[in-house]
């Protein structure tokens, strides 16, 4: 009888975490940005193929995912447009909140290993990794949709809210590297930019991120 070989299965990528930068001349110790206060979300899909034909160690994992960083500057301060050069300037008034955000499209690819179960079934088989050791390394390509910065604070006794979308000398390419280790559903996650932030500031910052990956298959 004809067993069917599913090879590939498809599933709902969730990630959450903290956002920071690493620069040039610095480390995450004196970060210009609050180390709690910013975060990323990711939502995608993502399917698995098995690379070999009779075992299930090596399998490719790809799609796409929607990312969200978001980055929260430190002292009272606010990206500025200076032509070429976007800086952090302390802003006049005193700020309940200021948040930088970038919300990329990117198609991650990572190789994943680690054992699994084979499963048969009356006209198909295929081998789970549910509640398994898994690790990942790949990378991730992309494109940025769009930069937005908010603003809150009091002016003359009223609350203010500002919305400024635009591109804030921003790359519209993004890459880098990822990569998970995972029990079951549950992955702690890290990914980091290779392209800077910014295209013409003298000191280049990359974007870092480390949070969990619920990967729902």
């Amino acid at each position: 009888d004809y067993v069917y070989d599913r090879r590939t299965t498809s599933d709902l990528v969730l990630g959450v975490g903290l956002d920071n930068v690493i620069s040039d001349d610095g480390s995450l110790n004196d970060s210009n940005y609050k180390l709690g206060g910013s975060r990323f979300f990711e939502l995608g899909i993502a399917w698995k193929t098995r690379v070999f034909k009779n075992s299930n160690f090596l399998r490719v994992k790809y799609g796409f995912s929607f990312v969200f960083d978001g980055l929260k500057p430190t002292d009272n301060r606010l990206f500025v447009d200076n032509g070429d050069e976007t800086t952090l300037e302390t802003f006049a008034l005193d700020l309940d909140k200021s948040k930088f955000r970038m919300d990329h499209l990117v198609f991650p690819v990572h190789f994943e290993i680690g054992p699994s179960t084979k499963k048969v079934h009356d006209d198909y088989f295929r081998y789970s990794t549910h509640n398994q050791f898994k690790l990942g390394f790949g990378g991730y390509a992309g494109f940025n949709l769009l930069t937005i910065q908010k603003l809150k604070y009091e002016e003359n006794g009223d609350d203010r809210k500002d919305k400024f979308k635009q591109n804030y000398n921003t790359n519209n390419f993004i890459y880098g590297l990822s990569g998970y280790i995972a029990f079951g559903d549950t992955a702690l996650y890290v990914k980091y930019d290779l392209n800077p932030i910014f295209k013409n500031n003298p000191v280049e910052q990359r974007n870092f991120s480390v949070g969990l990956r619920f990967d729902m298959d």
